[in-house]
């Protein structure tokens, strides 16, 4: 299985934290950049996105509810009319700051409790697939690859978009596809266990559920985390193991 890399960033403007995202930039394919609703501002914004042009790296909008307090982990009741404006504003913010670099958004990943939110709710999938319709900006929305993947494309060609499927590097999955809550033990993987889920992502297209059954998924792209030094280290071990 081919694999693209895809990374969070633009979440802070802490100077240690652009010198880490500065080092991860060169070793992943897609960036998915925050939209100041959950985190980042103009000024990260633009910061990140020169480094994307720097290392020629895909840019991706990551939106989120609008929320800072809880840095976007906390699901939020929004109209179907308040969610899809609020999306649309951080999208179009991002492809506005991508614009005046010479880049163009290629994707839309939403960010945290609006991710899990919607990969459970269709009316949030619908929501989040109108906004990215009106908000001109782009035409694929990254989400969760499941056993539901062709229901979520039939959904996705109503609205004229196309999807990346995403796989996660470093989280523990159910036995229904769905991630091990983070509160729960296990949930994050061990490097260890980390590297070996990438292996079998890359052998076998499938993963290895936390009751120990065999889960096909059938991705498109890969997530990473670089949110330290150490992951730096990891991303590159990831990046070899797919590049094999």
């Amino acid at each position: 299985m081919d694999l693209l890399l895809n990374c969070d960033l633009g979440e802070t403007s802490n100077s240690d934290q652009l010198r880490i995202e500065s080092q991860v930039m060169p070793h992943i394919d897609q960036a998915n950049i925050a939209c100041g609703f959950h985190a980042g501002d103009l000024q990260v914004m633009d910061k990140t996105l020169r480094l994307a042009k720097q290392y020629l790296v895909a840019v991706g909008a990551h939106p989120s509810y609008p929320d800072t307090f809880n840095f976007g982990r906390k699901s939020m009741s929004l109209s179907a009319p308040d969610l899809i404006a609020c999306l649309q504003y951080q999208i179009r913010s991002l492809a506005k700051a991508a614009s005046d670099n010479d880049l163009c958004v290629s994707y839309v990943k939403p960010h945290g409790a609006l991710y899990n939110d919607m990969m459970t709710n269709g009316h949030l999938r619908s929501a989040v697939m109108a906004a990215i319709v009106d908000s001109q900006a782009c035409s694929t929305l990254m989400l969760q690859a499941t056993a539901d993947a062709n229901i979520h494309k039939k959904e996705a060609s109503a609205f004229g978009l196309t999807l990346y499927f995403e796989a996660f590097a470093d989280r523990a999955y159910q036995d229904n596809g769905a991630l091990v809550p983070r509160n729960q033990p296990g949930a994050i993987l061990d490097k260890k266990k980390m590297l070996s889920q990438v292996e079998q992502l890359k052998q076998d297209g499938s993963v290895t559920t936390i009751n120990d059954h065999r889960l096909s998924l059938t991705a498109d792209t890969l997530c990473v985390h670089g949110d330290n030094p150490e992951a730096i280290l990891q991303i590159r071990q990831i990046q070899a193991i797919l590049s094999q």
